[in-house]
């Protein structure tokens, strides 16, 4: 075992997944066929969302879906500081300005209570967002009601950033429903829940922000004639109406994609079997295991214990080294987005997050992947045991 380096996350591929791909390269389309859009209604049908579309990543996936609510300069979005640097991004690339709210100690997701402190705070100095983007760590919901409740008070748009979440659930509806949010996006990342190789995905229920996103999605081009601005010249007529970019998903991708929907349910099962025997196994150690509530099913993507530097042997940053140096691969999601360069050259200071900063001084991610055996699980847990 000692020789065999264990990843934090990789995609299950089988001889199904292989053959599905192969099929579209066997075909007359590899890129624009029909595989995209099967996907997109099964994933409709999964979810429960009215429209589905399947782009290259999840950051297109959040750029568009920013541009779909008219998002523009001296606009406001705020988002979680721990995430991916994706889920702020997405506002800068639409000439917005970023903005955080700390997280909450337990969930490690988007804190409501202060959300809604600093939402009475920005409606005093006239500084309320336009859109507030929820970041579902781990595949776990945050407060969906209570956040969707702060937005019908104060008149801000909602995207869940579930690109942790897909296969997951909150109050007995699949995360992707869009029941309390304006869009929802998810990743087909290899190491997410399952895989297009690299892909992203776009809910939503509103007919015309589905029509923006279309448009967007390939190059803000039409070729729908009761669309256009004038009669066609002829068959081969298109127009473009919005500036788009080139975010499709080809074929292939697709194909994956459907084929990897087909055990989405399976792969759930298998992250939380592996989470709860973590559970069962790490409970007399000086850690904080992951919370789970019982209105929410956590896709499981990731399992992320925080050490108790005041009581472990080592301290957090010497027992990620130690399970590296023993070929664990752990990994830390993520770093605060505020204390990136990028952003402290926009203004950000540390201090500023503070639940955030205790976070990713504590917080390692283990390995938790689908194929992750026993024998592999019970090296972490053994190791781990040793220096902790």
């Amino acid at each position: 075992m000692k020789n065999k380096f264990i990843p934090y996350g990789k995609q299950e591929i089988n001889n199904q997944d292989i053959a599905s791909v192969v099929e579209v390269l066997k075909s007359d389309f590899i890129t624009q066929g029909p595989k995209v859009p099967l996907f997109e209604e099964l994933i409709s049908e999964y979810c429960g969302a009215k429209f589905v579309f399947a782009l290259n990543s999840a950051t297109s996936a959040l750029h568009l879906a920013c541009l779909s609510l008219d998002l523009k300069k001296g606009d406001i979005v705020w988002t979680s500081p721990i995430s991916f640097v994706a889920s702020a991004n997405c506002a800068l690339y639409c000439g917005a300005n970023i903005d955080f709210v700390d997280i909450d100690p337990v969930s490690y997701n988007i804190s409501a209570r202060k959300l809604e402190e600093k939402l009475i705070s920005a409606k005093n100095k006239g500084t309320l967002p336009k859109i507030v983007i929820p970041v579902h760590l781990s595949g776990l919901s945050a407060e969906m009601i209570k956040i969707k409740e702060l937005s019908n008070k104060y008149n801000f748009k909602i995207i869940e950033d579930a690109s942790h979440a897909l296969g997951g659930s909150y109050k007995k509806g699949k995360i992707g429903s869009c029941q309390f949010s304006d869009l929802t996006v998810f990743s087909l990342h290899p190491v997410k829940m399952i895989t297009t190789g690299e892909g992203g995905l776009i809910t939503t229920n509103n007919k015309s922000l589905a029509k923006k996103i279309k448009l967007l999605r390939s190059h803000g081009i039409t070729k729908d004639f009761s669309e256009m601005n004038k009669d066609p010249d002829g068959l081969w007529y298109y127009e473009q109406l919005e500036l788009g970019y080139n975010c499709r998903m080809p074929d292939i991708n697709a194909a994956l994609g459907i084929s990897q929907l087909s055990k989405l349910d399976s792969f759930v099962s298998k992250r939380e079997l592996i989470s709860k025997y973590y559970d069962q196994n790490l409970q007399s150690l000086p850690l904080t295991t992951p919370v789970q509530n019982h209105n929410c099913v956590s896709s499981r993507h990731l399992y992320i214990v925080r050490i108790n530097n005041e009581i472990s042997k080592l301290k957090h940053k010497d027992i990620f080294s130690k399970l590296r140096e023993f070929k664990i691969g752990v990994n830390l999601h993520y770093i605060p987005i505020h204390l990136q360069p990028y952003y402290q050259n926009l203004g950000f200071t540390k201090g500023q997050y503070p639940e955030a900063e205790r976070y990713y001084e504590e917080a390692i991610s283990l390995p938790i992947f689908t194929t992750l055996t026993k024998n592999e699980q019970n090296y972490v847990i053994e190791t781990l045991k040793k220096f902790i």
